[in-house]
């Protein structure tokens, strides 16, 4: 009798358990993650790859920066035919003035970039995925040697073309720009200046995606191999933090909730559900050491962005002129690259990508109530200013835990939770029809 109840005490823990553990994904966006094709990226990397040069300031057009450029633009123009008038691609040109260090006189740049119309005309929303395009040698100044730049950054930008192979046919409330840069390794240039083309024309920008060398999966020196992990960086304290947003956050303890934290807290849990023996890391720095990213352009502009990178670094393949050197081939070349590695990577961005860019925009004036001393926490907020929202999850995690640990759906604009505002942090965010959540809002206090 013992045993009988012991199994079937069992069964009940395992089916709870189990429970507990379902994973809900959207066909749709399946279906866009089973299309990444580490074939497709492999083709695209390698005809990066097989120009002379990708340098910033290099001008043959045959073999060099016009060429890629104009590589860059057939794939995206190819894709534009199955969007039925939506999607629309362009060189944009402008111009790089001098800066007395690796510009030194005013030079004629240009970033490719693809829109994907929004079909909602009441969304004015964009997001963004983006790579640069733009190699460089050892000596950065170098604009003629031989630059491969398979995955600095021919990875990231191989992946800003697959997506928009992908999600060309696709319909999406918002809009979506498909970017990839040039100027990275000159100081960000290409960035900068639709960052602040962005800032100077007030665009709506919901969430910005930049991959930066997300193509190879082992390491130099320690020798790892591992494709089964990504990095996502963000930044701790916004760089466009202003002395009341500092106070209210040194109040609030809201040192780990920036909203590009917020940002990778969603690729992460996203993508983890949507591509399988995936494992995405939060970072909590902007960047890496001595090196920066294009997304750092646009949160000086005060938008969200972070950094999408490679778990495992090779330094013998970036930033080196191709040779064999001591037995050792360095170069930043197409055959040192894991393209299924690159496919996950890639997969993530599409289901973050396409996620975002279906839900409603975020819950307005969250806040949460510090009127008197409680062991209950009560969160109320305003429906979203763009798309419909079926209902809202607010979100809860004690304060030493790096992700969200439970949800709590209500169709209401309050919340009242037993559970202390002293101990745990909380957020919300909107749901749509289909189920798509929007960024999660970390709350304000509130004495009403």
């Amino acid at each position: 009798m013992n045993k009988i109840l012991l199994g079937i005490g069992l069964i009940f823990i395992s089916s709870t358990a189990f429970s507990q553990t379902l994973i809900h994904r959207d066909p749709e966006i399946a279906k866009m993650v089973s299309e990444v094709s580490s074939d497709s990226l492999e083709s695209y990397v390698r005809k990066l790859a097989s120009f002379n040069t990708r340098h910033t300031l290099n001008t043959d057009p045959e073999n060099g920066m016009p060429a890629a450029q104009n590589y860059v633009l057939s794939k995206f123009n190819s894709f534009a035919q199955q969007s039925g008038g939506r999607m629309t691609a362009e060189i944009e040109n402008f111009v790089i003035p001098a800066d007395d260090r690796r510009i030194k006189e005013d030079a004629p740049a240009a970033n490719v970039i693809a829109t994907l119309k929004g079909t909602d005309p009441n969304d004015p929303r964009v997001f963004i995925i983006s790579g640069h395009m733009d190699s460089r040698n050892k000596d950065v100044m170098d604009k003629e040697g031989i630059a491969p730049g398979a995955n600095d950054d021919g990875s990231g930008t191989a992946a800003v073309i697959e997506l928009a192979r992908v999600m060309a046919s696709r319909e999406f409330p918002a809009t979506i720009l498909f970017v990839a840069f040039t100027g990275e390794e000159e100081g960000l240039k290409g960035a900068t200046y639709l960052a602040d083309k962005a800032a100077e024309q007030e665009w709506n920008i919901g969430a910005v995606l930049n991959n930066d060398i997300i193509g190879n999966s082992s390491s130099s020196g320690t020798l790892i191999k591992d494709n089964l992990k990504m990095r996502v960086f963000s930044e701790t304290i916004p760089a466009n933090e202003t002395e009341e947003m500092a106070r209210i956050r040194r109040y609030t303890g809201a040192e780990n909730d920036s909203k590009s934290r917020q940002l990778a807290r969603y690729v992460k849990e996203i993508g983890e559900r949507y591509v399988d023996q995936f494992e995405v890391k939060l970072i909590y720095r902007a960047d890496r050491f001595l090196r920066g990213g294009d997304q750092t352009a646009f949160a000086r502009n005060g938008f969200t962005a972070i950094r999408i990178s490679e778990m495992n670094e090779n330094f013998y393949h970036q930033h080196e002129n191709v040779r064999v050197e001591n037995g050792i081939q360095y170069g930043d070349l197409p055959e040192f690259m894991d393209f299924e590695y690159l496919r996950k990577v890639a997969a993530v961005n599409v289901a973050s990508l396409a996620t975002l860019a279906s839900a409603p925009s975020q819950p307005e004036e969250v806040q949460i109530s510090v009127r008197g001393l409680s062991n209950s926490s009560t969160l109320l907020w305003e429906k979203p200013a763009i798309g419909k929202a079926k209902g809202y999850y607010v979100l809860m995690r004690e304060t030493s835990s790096p992700m969200w640990e439970k949800k709590f759906f209500t169709t209401e604009t309050t919340m009242t939770l037993p559970y202390s505002k002293d101990n745990y942090f909380f957020a919300v965010q909107a749901v749509g029809d289909d189920g798509a959540e929007s960024l999660p809002v970390f709350p304000t206090p509130s004495n009403r």
